[in-house]
């Protein structure tokens, strides 16, 4: 593979991980769960600044 190739990959790879990080704490929040911590990490999200979920 070249190392363009590589680039879009590596890209491509990142913008689906963010979207299924976004779809999963989106779920979760909506599901009055906390997202996991990995999923707000993907997102650029510190965990312990997150606050907890709470019935609305």
């Amino acid at each position: 593979m070249s190392i363009r190739n590589s680039k879009h990959s590596n890209f491509f790879g990142r913008a689906f991980a963010i979207l299924g990080a976004a779809s999963a704490a989106a779920a979760a929040v909506e599901g009055h769960r906390r997202p996991h911590d990995r999923d707000l990490r993907t997102l650029g999200i510190e965990p312990g600044n997150f606050p907890g979920t709470s019935k609305l």
